[in-house]
């Protein structure tokens, strides 16, 4: 590899310091430096200084340099020569490079020293750009994905030497990228932090005089370089396609692959004579965790699909989506030795559109965060070779890019991309395929699509979820404050800013014409929606319960009977909203169509304004297909019986600021549905049952008419001696001042010896408020600690959670049942009460109000059989096979005091130990002795 370098030495900084903001009496602690001269770390330097001032409780936990490690330490102007003279002449690096290097030349300015005018680049947005699919750029999860030692992370020599090797592996990886990347990489990174584009465009100089040519795996088109897609028609060479019925072959084909376990092939053998027989419509099977379920069900129904049916698969998640298609099916045509291919099912908002991609590129001048994602992008585009904007590992797809760049979902005839275009090879290899694996919600939405093909079989895996996924995958909203929000935005466009159509049309008489119109009914529109808001607000005494959020809008719930009454203004007025919204988009348009006539004398900023009209169009298109919705909804009294309603008040003293949101209460018929397009449908789950009996989710899951047959399967292996539930019984009262003290003594004193504990609540204000409690606290000091709402996405957290060594969660809802954690082991479950749903919840209060409507027992037919489902599913975070073990701890006195507490008790798999709260340390210190 060329040292395009060689003249260059980089001095890679980092800093421990007292705190963030410099100007705070906050000072440097720890100065740590690596030279890097050929691409080659020659020498570091690290510097303890002394800032004369107490070092943050916080700091200390976080670099483990504490008061004691400074005190005797020169201050800053002892070092500052020095620090001078090793940065001479350097090109500055850090990992974060505008905290970094202003802090320094705070500190030297603050000594009598000129700041520092090196050249300065940073590894964030490099490394960013140069490894765009990484689940996390903190420079502990860097080094350690890319399998940089350094010794002390957060210690500023050990860092500086880390992030020396990290630029480093970033050139190499960056020069051995396509030119055409190169190219337009470095014509975008001007905007990148300080001079960090000159690292690019170095690269980018040096081989565009080296002539280099395409290298075989990639295709150019326009300027975009793209992996060469294999043949889709690539099959496994098949050998037996007839099920093996005797278990000796089945043990056999096992063997050196799959441990034989006799639990297991009896799964197999149930559902092969399920599938065999054409009477059976539907079975459900509650299979433990670490059983082999997915294997059972794929090797079951593989044998049957060639006949030209397919296998559909619908999973609650997209990491049990990746699981059945990366490990689960591979293993299962490894053994079979069938010819059967397997595909991901998911909408085309997931893949990229490089028509779209491509116009973003030459949209002007972008934010920060944007710039880096469409570099990143470039990159990407180099490795992917399904488009599917998932790989990027992002914990958040909001950015306004995605809008531009998620594909529609045509055909893309006609495009220079049509040939190359990801989502249209994704359908073509959807087509081709044997078994296709979606998730619940797309299911849902999507049953009659062609793809699943004639007569498809289908499974649903995690089926306890199904109802309650479908459901809300139907939810939807009316925002009337966004829309208010929307006819502002467009009448500033039309009329007001100061690159106007008015002000810069003043003279096309015809414009003139539709603009003078269009005003009066937008104003017209904003005062209908404001007599709509008004209509709903009025209603609010009559809600079923109302709640006041932490961000301080009221919530409040609603039976559609009572929130529409058929002499209601609400019904009388959205008609005409809807007509005069279908004016305002109408007239728009045609103020569009008048500029586009004057499209070849338009000017770039002219672009950039029919642009955004056309933003507003679609957004207009939005809010009339949603107030469509809502009037079949309302207009349907059998509907609006089954749909539960909840208006959100922004500011609950101002009825302008109300909002609406409806829910389903009952998908029977949308089940019913569903089930229709498919044949032998398995529902699987390892939470089924409540006290081994199936009616709770025969109900759930509207499958009565299917007469399921059922099959509680048997663990593989002896959970005894993987799981030990403890419930410690002299806990205070739930919700009580003491309870939450409790709480917090045990996070803080008895977990210290585990390394993934997830400690499970129901309430997202406990969360806030124990997180606030234990964040400092030094005794956790090892521990990175996650908070649900607080710390980041759920999905971000569970990420998060499985990169750190020593790492808590507290969470609630999807955190009992709906996330796993595939890449590390929990050590310790806690919950801290039992997991009944919060009534608070508005779609709880609505369901459960429908209920006892129909007469139903609530407690004992909804709350107490969910609760129970929720806890199982609690334990299964801890054992999701057979190589997993640890502690699941109940912290809710309930279990002993209360009749029910028998229910939970006869649910949990193995025997629970009662015992007190000051036994609780010793067991959970000495589980790993007392388990060998």
């Amino acid at each position: 590899m060329a040292n395009i370098f060689a003249k260059d030495t980089f001095a890679v900084v980092d800093l421990e310091t007292t705190g963030t903001q410099r100007e705070n009496n906050n000072h440097i602690i720890q100065f740590g430096c690596a030279i890097i001269k050929n691409m080659k770390v020659v020498k570091t330097y690290s510097f303890m200084i002394n800032p004369h001032r107490e070092i943050p409780l916080s700091v200390q936990n976080l670099t483990r340099i504490h008061n004691e490690d400074v005190e005797k330490a020169p201050d800053f102007s002892h070092y500052a020569e020095k620090i001078i003279a090793i940065l001479e002449d350097t090109v500055f690096v850090a990992h974060n490079v505008n905290f970094d290097l202003p802090f320094l030349n705070y500190e030297l300015m603050q000594h009598g020293y000129p700041a520092l005018t090196n050249k300065a680049i940073d590894t964030v947005e490099l490394a960013k750009i140069a490894f765009p699919t990484l689940p996390s750029y903190k420079l502990s999860d860097l080094t350690s994905r890319l399998a940089i030692k350094h010794l002390n992370p957060h210690k500023a020599d050990s860092d500086a030497y880390g992030t020396a090797i990290l630029l480093i592996d970033i050139i190499h990886r960056l020069e051995k990228l396509p030119q055409a990347t190169l190219n337009t990489l470095g014509s975008l990174s001007s905007g990148l932090v300080r001079d960090t584009s000159w690292v690019l465009n170095k690269i980018a100089d040096y081989y565009r005089k080296q002539k280099r040519p395409l290298a075989k795996e990639f295709i150019q088109v326009r300027n975009i370089i793209l992996q060469k897609q294999t043949d889709p028609s690539e099959r496994f060479a098949g050998e037996n396609n007839k099920f093996p019925q005797d278990n000796k072959t089945k043990k056999e084909m096992f063997k050196g692959k799959l441990n034989y376990r006799k639990a297991q092939v009896d799964l197999i053998n149930h559902l092969h004579q399920f599938i065999k027989d054409p009477n059976e419509r539907a079975m459900m099977v509650e299979a433990p965790n670490g059983t082999g379920k997915t294997f059972s069900y794929l090797f079951s129904y593989a044998y049957e699909l060639y006949s030209g049916r397919k296998l559909v698969i619908a999973a609650p998640t997209k990491v049990l989506q990746d699981q059945i298609i990366d490990r689960e099916i591979p293993q299962m045509l490894e053994i079979t030795k069938l010819d059967l291919k397997a595909e991901v099912v998911k909408s085309s908002s997931h893949y990229i559109d490089l028509d779209g991609f491509v116009q973003s590129l030459f949209k002007g001048t972008p934010n920060k965060p944007t710039l880096v994602l469409q570099m990143q992008i470039l990159v990407w585009l180099t490795e992917t070779k399904t488009g599917d904007l998932d790989e990027l590992q992002l914990t958040n797809y909001n950015a306004p890019l995605f809008t531009q760049i998620s594909h529609p979902g045509d055909a893309r005839v006609g495009s220079r991309f049509a040939e190359v275009d990801f989502w249209n090879l994704a359908r073509k290899r959807q087509e081709e395929a044997d078994i296709l694996v979606t998730n619940h919600a797309y299911l849902a939405n999507h049953y009659m699509d062609t793809i699943w093909g004639q007569n498809p079989y289908l499974v649903i895996d995690e089926a306890h979820r199904f109802k309650e996924n479908a459901i809300s995958s139907r939810n939807d909203s009316l925002q009337f404050e966004s829309l208010w929000g929307v006819l502002s935005h467009l009448r500033n466009l039309l009329y007001y800013a100061e690159d106007s159509v008015q002000n810069q049309f003043s003279e096309d008489v015809e414009l003139n014409f539709l603009l003078k119109k269009l005003d009066p009914e937008i104003l017209e529109l904003i005062y209908q929606i404001n007599d709509l808001q008004k209509a709903l607000y009025e209603q609010k005494d009559l809600a079923i319960s109302q709640s006041l959020l932490p961000n301080g809008n009221l919530q409040l719930s609603f039976q559609g009977k009572t929130l529409f009454p058929d002499d209601g203004a609400f019904r009388s007025q959205l008609p005409a909203f809807q007509q005069k919204l279908e004016q305002v988009r109408q007239g728009t348009n045609q103020i569009l169509f008048q500029l586009y006539q004057e499209q070849t004398s338009l000017l770039a900023n002219e672009e950039s304004l029919l642009s955004e009209i056309t933003e507003q169009i679609d957004r207009l298109d939005y809010y009339s297909e949603k107030s469509y919705q809502l009037a079949d909804l309302i207009n349907n009294k059998n509907n609006l019986q089954e749909e539960g309603f909840i208006l959100v008040a922004t500011n609950p003293e101002d009825p302008l600021s109300s909002n609406l949101q409806w829910l389903m209460l009952d998908a029977d018929k949308e089940l019913k549905q569903i089930y229709n397009r498919f044949d032998h449908l398995l529902f699987v789950s390892a939470t089924l049952t409540v006290d081994h009996d199936f009616s709770y989710a025969i109900g759930q899951l509207s499958v009565e008419k299917l007469m399921p047959i059922t099959y509680i399967g048997k663990s593989t292996f002896n959970l005894n001696k993987h799981l030990e539930v403890l419930a410690v019984k002299d806990m205070p009262k739930p919700n009580s001042e003491e309870y939450e003290k409790a709480i917090e003594e045990i996070i803080t004193s008895d977990l210290l010896q585990k390394n993934h504990v997830l400690i499970l609540m129901t309430n997202l204000d406990t969360i806030r408020e124990t997180f606030s409690k234990i964040i400092n606290n030094p005794k956790l000091k090892d521990f990175e600690i996650l908070a649900q709402g607080i710390t980041g996405s759920n999905n971000r957290i569970a990420k998060r959670f499985s990169i750190a060594k020593k790492a808590i969660i507290i969470g609630a809802d999807s955190f009992w049942e709906g996330i796993d954690f595939h890449d590390c082991g929990v050590d310790l479950v806690i919950a801290t009460k039992l997991p009944f749903e919060s009534p608070d919840q508005p779609e709880v209060r609505l369901r459960q109000k429908r209920l006892e409507d129909l007469g139903v027992n609530v407690f004992e037919e909804d709350s107490l059989p969910r609760a129970i489902v929720r806890l199982r599913q609690g334990i299964g975070r801890l054992i999701r096979g057979e190589k997993d073990h640890g502690q699941f701890v109940i912290l809710d006195s309930r279990l002993w005091t209360e009749n029910y507490g028998q229910e939970f008790i006869k649910a949990i798999p193995v025997k629970t130990e009662q015992i007190t709260r000051k036994e609780l340390k010793t067991k959970l210190d000495n589980y790993d002795q007392r388990r060998h």
